[in-house]
């Protein structure tokens, strides 16, 4: 059938997005290619170390001819605001590794709590996308 290679989040900032991604959540770059054919769009990639088959794109919002300056400075607001993408980790020790995430200086609206499916906790991105740190409990066992 078919499988996700990748999904993109729309980032204020590449520079920062990357260094959120990287040196904070430990993931690891797959692509960074600057096109100065294309006005010099940048193609960011990231993903987790061990996931190669997976990437996000760290798209910056566009402007012209993409969007319109009124249209861009409008997805901007809404993502500052929290209306964005949501990216769901998936781990074995949520409250482990929200405590490493923690000592890196990843900031969480959402401290583990136990659910009926699993350990759940939710942060932040630079740019306001929504990630969902998740242990899914073993339901089948």
């Amino acid at each position: 059938m078919f499988r996700i290679g990748s999904m993109q989040v729309w980032v204020h900032d590449q520079d920062e997005a990357l260094d959120f991604y990287t040196r904070k959540l430990g993931m690891e770059v797959r692509a960074d290619v600057t096109m100065p054919e294309l006005d010099g769009f940048r193609w960011l990639t990231v993903g987790p170390e061990g996931q190669p088959d997976v990437s996000i794109v760290l798209m910056a919002i566009p402007g012209p001819p993409v969007l319109d300056e009124a249209t861009s400075t409008q997805v901007a607001d809404l993502m500052s605001k929290g209306v964005g993408a949501t990216i769901f980790l998936v781990t074995d020790d949520c409250r482990g590794t929200y405590e490493k995430l923690r000592a890196r200086g990843v900031e969480f609206v959402e401290p583990p709590e136990e659910r009926p499916y699993g350990i759940d906790s939710g942060f932040r991105d630079p740019s306001g996308n929504h990630i969902r740190l998740t242990q899914v409990f073993d339901t089948m066992g």
